[in-house]
């Protein structure tokens, strides 16, 4: 069973950068599509962004895109979503989350695995 952690959230002006990350353990990190997502209050979960085993594809959701970027460490069972200018409306709870096949994830469909969550506030 795969479980993975996330850490890195908090309160942060708008404007401002975080780093989240999520450690995987209990299963072959370094075979799996990994991606984040995030849900604010009264709001579906929605993609963010996707990275491949190998960490040679990435992909992000336009509202993101130019301000965040993935990245993985396969020998530390790592991902990372950098956040930079962050703004009012990123607040929410980000989620990582695994796909066993190497394909990579692009909706809640996709994922076999999912972390707890952590809180993002962005203040205005």
């Amino acid at each position: 069973q795969v479980q993975l952690v996330e850490s890195g959230g908090g309160l942060v002006q708008a404007g401002g950068s975080l780093r989240l990350s999520c450690a995987a353990s209990g299963g072959t990190f370094s075979t799996y599509a990994m991606g984040w997502f995030r849900q604010a209050p009264g709001k579906e979960r929605e993609f963010i962004t996707t990275i491949s085993a190998s960490g040679a594809q990435t992909y992000y959701a336009d509202s993101v895109k130019g301000r965040f970027t993935v990245s993985r460490d396969n020998a530390k069972n790592t991902v990372y979503l950098q956040m930079n200018i962050l703004l009012p409306e990123d607040t929410a709870v980000y989620y990582c989350a695994a796909r066993e096949r190497n394909m990579v994830i692009l909706n809640t469909r996709d994922p076999d695995y999912w972390g707890q969550g952590t809180q993002v506030t962005v203040s205005s």
